[in-house]
């Protein structure tokens, strides 16, 4: 639905990479690539996002890196529009109904780097879980998501590489 309020597929991607999790960075060249589109076409949307304050700009070296501005006004109404957008905030609901103890919930692999890639890896920490509700929430949220989940219980990560949705 949001890509209808937001025409510009460029603009779409480059907010879920910065909104979707604070600490994601990107340049010029790393986004054209990761994104698979042409340098000018995300320069565009980078100057916009920028001059409109959503964006900030640090020189490191001969590139400039782009990171989400914490401190704007409208940044954590945009965070909960983009995870909504993504289907968090029904994922994390759903764990939370009826996982048992629940301590965190935690985004790896391409979401948390803040890609589109329509497979969302959650670890689910806590004691006493409910593993055989695992398959039927599958499914279930799949379904209300539009996008492809894969769950695991207890399972180390690098903190580098996630975004923690929730904790106890």
């Amino acid at each position: 639905m949001l890509d209808y309020l937001i025409t510009s597929k460029t603009r779409l991607k480059l907010l879920v990479k910065f909104f979707s999790n604070a600490q994601n960075q990107g340049h010029l060249r790393g986004l054209a690539d990761e994104f698979g589109e042409s340098t000018n076409s995300i320069r565009k949307e980078l100057n916009h996002l920028s001059e409109a304050g959503f964006l900030l700009k640090v020189a490191d070296k001969n590139r400039i890196e782009y990171q989400a501005n914490t401190h704007h006004p409208l940044f954590s109404n945009l965070q909960d529009i983009i995870r909504n957008y993504l289907g968090f905030d029904r994922l994390l609901e759903a764990v939370l109904e009826r996982m048992g103890e629940v301590n965190e919930v935690i985004l790896t692999g391409d979401y948390a780097q803040g890609i589109d890639s329509g497979t969302i890896e959650v670890i689910i920490k806590g004691d006493s879980l409910n593993e055989s509700y695992l398959e039927h929430l599958t499914g279930r949220i799949e379904e209300l998501i539009d996008r492809k989940v894969i769950f695991c219980i207890n399972k180390e990560i690098n903190p580098k590489d996630s975004l923690t949705l929730y904790k106890r």
